[in-house]
């Protein structure tokens, strides 16, 4: 495991991952673990998913429980729990207005080294101009000040899109660039958002098209993060009606989607026919608006 470099989130998911590697290295349930240290096993299920923190006490209780004893191993795993309780992320200030798993996405997203996206429905936040972003917040929010703030936060996960930051690969199905959210006016500016953004050398944008017929992201709009290079370091989002969906950790989910993707990407049109269909669709827009 190497010291912590990345956001409070993503330290305490590779301090998770490694305490279950190494319980089922040694072989033991959950019970068994919690009635070795007198604990409920509810605490060590809750410790495993990420739903409590985690203390440096209670690491090294379980650390002796799964015989880790090299001082750099455990010298790295409680950096790595003290780190992931830093507080300096720009998203610990909406931690009072948003649900503890959308806290733990923004964590998530803002550590990945590659983001790889699905949509169906909708542009993806990451690529939405403030326009289209507000006809949609408006939709869920109670208030105005909730729906500018979905606004800002949306905003502000864009700045992932940086020479510095992560590698973002995005498929969109091509009835996202026909279902009009807003006005003409809000769809144009948003195709022209797509075309500037597929320019950047960070981010590939292609586009699903109608002709492709039936295929797997039809199951639903999904995002996934990868945190290292390491194999199968994977965490997801499922785009749900009722509610997203939130993996945080590898799991069979994560490795199904993974592989979904890559069975999309198959299929997409090229990234370089993105500003063709992007400009087609302008003109028709254009038709549309002088109609």
């Amino acid at each position: 495991m190497t010291a912590p470099t990345g956001t409070p989130a993503a330290e305490g998911r590779r301090v998770r991952v490694t305490l279950r590697k190494a319980r089922d290295q040694r072989g033991l349930t959950q019970k068994e673990v919690a009635e070795a240290l007198d604990w409920s096993t509810s605490k060590v299920i809750r410790i495993e998913n990420g739903s409590v923190g985690l203390s440096v006490t209670d690491l090294r209780a379980l650390l002796q429980q799964y015989r880790i004893t090299d001082d750099a191993e455990v010298e790295r795993l409680v950096r790595g729990v003290r780190a992931s309780k830093t507080a300096g992320a720009w998203w610990q200030a909406y931690r009072n207005t948003s649900p503890p798993h959308f806290i733990t996405f923004l964590g998530l997203e803002a550590s990945a080294i590659r983001i790889r996206q699905f949509q169906g429905l909708l542009f993806p936040g990451l690529l939405q101009t403030a326009a289209y972003a507000r006809v949609l917040t408006a939709i869920n929010s109670t208030t105005e000040e909730q729906a500018n703030r979905g606004v800002e936060i949306r905003l502000k996960r864009q700045e992932l899109i940086a020479e510095d930051g992560p590698e973002l690969f995005f498929i969109i199905d091509e009835s996202v660039l026909h279902r009009v959210i807003g006005d003409v006016a809000v769809m144009r500016e948003q195709l022209l958002r797509i075309k500037e953004a597929a320019e950047h050398p960070k981010v590939v944008i292609r586009i699903m098209p109608f002709s492709a017929g039936a295929h797997a992201g039809m199951k639903g709009s999904f995002e996934i993060f990868e945190l290292s290079d390491e194999p199968d370091d994977y965490a997801l989002l499922l785009d749900r009606p009722d509610r997203d969906v939130l993996y945080p950790d590898p799991s069979e989910e994560t490795r199904e989607f993974v592989n979904i993707f890559f069975e999309l990407e198959k299929i997409a049109l090229p990234a370089s026919e993105t500003p063709r269909v992007i400009d087609a669709r302008l003109r028709e827009l254009e038709k549309e608006g002088r109609a």
